[in-house]
């Protein structure tokens, strides 16, 4: 589940005496020593603020104090509080409050120069999981094919540690920042990597935030926050936008629920909470984990006003999605029998909150697409969740004078039924070839390199195109899309009829929250009815297994 099973064990320390085989990396808050693999140097768990615990819990990141002292930089930061999960291996590695951390890779700098782009990836994991230490965000691979690159990874705080609104509760007013400290945290890295880039080769006026999933919908989000305002210079989004974002209404239920398991009836209550103690807490609570809030402050209320105000055209964006994002939900839950109980159930709920026309365009794409109804409910949701929100952003954002590019994923998956899935391209993009907990064998060598070097050279000057395959910006007149296919290829507005048909979904901002699901829907009724032709105990077992399925869900 990690990448070395010494860092379980050990912790970077602070040193009297340099080694003599060691690599120095010289920051403002100290030096770090590193190790070089390869003809790269590898430095691990540098913190970029002070560790959020104690009087500094649930508040918004404090800068790390300037230092010279020499300290290791050997393995990773801890992972952010969190519930084990399969599917987020980091959740495995050690956790703590004391979570900020960052990791950089690079070529040697006398050889690959002082003014290197920067790319710094933030990792998914639906805001509630996730860390650096995940195999699959190893950077050494990307490193090695690309020492002319910087590549950073960092963490930041997760579930009801990062994000979660503490005005429900007394007290709860001197900690305003609570609902989008994760955001926050990014925020902060991003200030430490560019005073420090230079120490170290990167070029502080050529960043590029990247990241998959929650981390995409971050890298959205930090174009419309003025607190993050020239800390960056592009952004790749893999498979998530500004619509993974919840109203404050919606981030309440969490805040409830917290005070309910805990028994806190004062701020004085959950600050005077160990640690082991928020791990507990935090596991009862995961179903219910809260996305970055709309909060008004930090973010606008509509971010998406914002690329249309043209707001965001500083910045380049490469934006895309897979053809297939939902069906990674089939490993959340189980199996492929949970997926078609579950799905359903969500699909009912969805539609009740519709005007009559649009539940009309909904039926529409339900009757018009192929498959049976549960892969064409998947298709729905792959659509409003991912593609289309993307499409949105990419389509405004160009149209106000920012320059965007966008991708449709469809390699897939060896994974039955997993096909395009979410996160399937990680393996690709970071060269971890070997990877295969989403892509089920091993990646193509070739197929990768070729990805990496469009984000590379998204990256370095703007332009992901290769020269045997031109990839063209972005427009709402022509809609170009790479199609990652077996052999990729440029086509103009694909699946436009779904985008026609659909669009004014967006409107809801129907997202992947199944907390708080109405299980009187007619799919639970007719298999209960089902299971009572059968007998009371297979009524009374499927209408628990579905309750629980779908709150596994998210």
């Amino acid at each position: 589940m990690i990448n070395n099973e010494a860092d379980l064990k050990e912790e970077n320390r602070d040193i009297m005496a340099l080694p003599s085989d060691s690599v120095l990396l010289k920051c403002r808050n100290g030096i770090f020593i590193g190790k070089a693999i390869d003809g790269i140097e590898e430095y691990k768990g540098i913190p970029f603020a002070l560790p959020p615990v104690g009087k500094r819990r649930w508040k918004a990141p404090s800068p790390a104090p300037d230092s010279s002292e020499l300290r290791e930089a050997l393995v990773f930061g801890k992972s952010p509080i969190q519930t084990e999960c399969s599917s987020e291996r980091a959740s495995y590695y050690k956790q703590g409050e004391d979570c900020l951390y960052l990791n950089i890779w690079m070529g040697d700098k006398q050889r690959y120069g002082n003014k290197r782009p920067v790319m710094v990836f933030l990792h998914g994991g639906a805001y509630g999981w996730g860390g650096t230490s995940d195999p699959l965000y190893d950077g050494m691979n990307f490193a090695k094919a690309h020492p002319e690159v910087v590549l950073i990874t960092t963490a930041y705080r997760t579930g009801i540690m990062g994000f979660i609104d503490l005005s429900y509760i007394k007290g709860g007013e001197d900690f305003p920042d609570a609902p989008n400290l994760g955001i926050l945290d990014q925020i902060e890295a991003l200030r430490w990597i560019r005073k420090n880039c230079e120490s170290f080769g990167g070029d502080p006026e050529n960043i590029t935030v990247f990241g998959e999933s929650a981390g995409a919908g971050s890298a959205s989000l930090l174009p419309v926050i003025p607190q993050a305002a020239g800390l960056f210079r592009r952004i790749i989004a893999e498979s998530g936008s500004v619509a993974l974002t919840y109203s404050k209404a919606q981030c309440k239920g969490l805040t409830d629920r917290l005070i309910a398991e805990s028994g806190a009836v004062h701020m004085d209550d959950l600050m005077a909470l160990s640690e082991e103690k928020l791990k507990s807490l935090n596991e009862a609570l995961n179903e219910y984990i809260n996305f970055p809030q709309r909060d008004g402050k930090l973010i606008p209320l509509n971010p998406y006003r914002e690329y249309i105000a043209g707001k965001t055209r500083n910045v380049d964006m490469l934006i895309g999605t897979n053809a297939h994002e939902a069906n990674y939900w089939i490993g959340e839950v189980g199996g492929i029998v949970p997926f078609r109980f579950s799905v359903p159930v969500k699909f009912e709920n969805d539609l009740r909150i519709m005007q009559w026309e649009d539940r009309r365009r909904v039926n529409e794409f339900m009757r018009t697409r192929k498959g049976s109804k549960i892969w064409r409910m998947s298709k729905f949701y792959t659509e409003v969740m991912f593609r289309l929100p993307a499409v949105l952003q990419a389509a405004e954002h160009s149209a106000n004078g920012g320059k965007a590019y966008m991708y449709y994923w469809k390699v897939r998956s060896a994974i039955p039924y997993y096909r395009a899935c979410h996160a399937i391209e990680l393996a690709y993009v970071f060269g971890n070839t070997d990877e295969t907990i989403f892509t089920g064998k091993p990646v193509d060598p070739g197929y990768s390199k070729m990805v990496q070097q469009m984000w590379v050279n998204f990256a370095t000057c703007g332009d992901p195109g290769l020269p045997e395959l031109n990839w063209p910006a972005y427009d709402k007149k022509k809609r170009s899309t790479m199609m990652f296919t077996k052999k990729p290829y440029v086509e103009d507005d694909p699946r436009s009829s779904s985008r026609k048909l659909l669009y004014p979904l967006l409107k809801y901002s129907i997202n992947p929250n199944y907390s708080d699901l109405d299980l009187n829907t007619h799919f639970i009724r007719r298999v209960i009815g089902i299971g009572a032709l059968l007998s009371a105990g297979v009524t009374v077992g499927l209408a628990a297994l579905i309750v629980a399925l779908i709150r596994k869900l998210k």
